[in-house]
């Protein structure tokens, strides 16, 4: 059996896309392309940290447009850096064209899910099934999490600006309540420590993170959420389109990640009827209990 581990620098639908190929190549199983959260993080740290445990399976790592290792956002004809979710799942469709692969596992992790779920909805022919760990689906909702948690941390009332916004906006216009949302949640408390908080089991949890992202060197990807918000990302509820995925859906998720689980994940298990699994762990669940994540990992790709 010949077994792979190269790193390449493609240009592909239009952006400079750089991903990893591992594993066996004439394996039978089909390949698992890692779609990262963020967004704009990257494929390094899972890699670093749970790689090893995927060395039999075929793999593709990749870092999405502009983030990581992959060359920064280009403007459009436009004058933009606009970003949406058809590119970023065009880019995937480009990259298992290119690689010349059949059918593949996209393995969506956090704001990665969202576009696994896409591609496999676009592109069920070539979706075997789809693998999500702690997902984002419904972002209005995330932001009023968000809000919640930062209201009850500086011990304010909740007052989500819903309504007033609602009752405000011109008719024919979209009031964009996810972003109103957020804005409070960090004018309340940094988006950072927000994160942080609601996300890791523990300190050494997050810390375990931290250091396995100094080794990777790798800047953050703030141009590409700018852009992804440009676009209206905290406006995007992908919950009507759950059940148009076609193909089987595994979820795995950390019950402290406070992001995902219960809210988020329910509409998986919900409207799309996917298998979910609950980890003890949090947003990262191969830090906190790689054994288990392994173990959950396996199950939903052979499943």
């Amino acid at each position: 059996m010949t077994w792979s581990d190269d790193a390449f620098e493609e240009r592909l639908n239009g952006a400079d896309l750089y991903f990893e190929v591992t594993g066996p190549e004439d394996a039978d199983a089909p390949a698992i392309i890692y779609l990262h959260g963020g967004p704009g993080y990257n494929s390094y740290s899972f890699r670093a940290l749970f790689g090893e445990r995927l060395e039999h399976r075929r793999v593709i790592y990749l870092d999405q447009r502009g983030s990581g290792r992959s060359g920064p956002l280009e403007d459009t004809e436009q004058g933009d850096t606009a970003l949406d979710l058809d590119t970023l799942v065009a880019d995937v469709e480009a990259l298992r064209d290119h690689l010349d692969l059949g059918k593949v596992i996209p393995l969506g992790h956090g704001f990665g899910a969202l576009v696994a779920l896409e591609y496999a909805r676009r592109h069920p022919q070539t979706t075997a099934r789809v693998v999500v760990v702690n997902p984002w689906v419904h972002f209005p909702e995330l932001a009023l999490t968000l809000l919640a948690e930062a209201s009850a941390r500086r011990k304010v009332a909740l007052q989500d600006p819903a309504a007033d916004l609602r009752a405000n906006t011109p008719e024919g216009e979209y009031p964009a309540v996810g972003n109103a949302r957020v804005e409070a949640a960090f004018e309340l408390l940094n988006g950072r420590d927000l994160l942080n908080a609601m996300q890791f089991k523990d300190a050494p949890s997050r810390m375990h993170l931290e250091f396995a992202d100094a080794g990777g060197q790798l800047a953050g990807g703030g141009e590409v959420q700018e852009a992804l918000v440009y676009q209206g990302m905290w406006e995007f509820e992908y919950t009507p389109f759950l059940q148009e995925v076609r193909r089987p859906i595994s979820v795995i998720a950390g019950a402290h990640d406070r992001t995902s689980y219960p809210e988020q994940v329910g509409w998986l298990a919900d409207l799309a009827d996917a298998d979910v699994t609950v980890l003890d762990a949090g947003h990262y669940p191969w830090i906190d209990d790689e054994e288990a994540f392994a173990e959950a990992l396996e199950e939903a790709l052979t499943r």
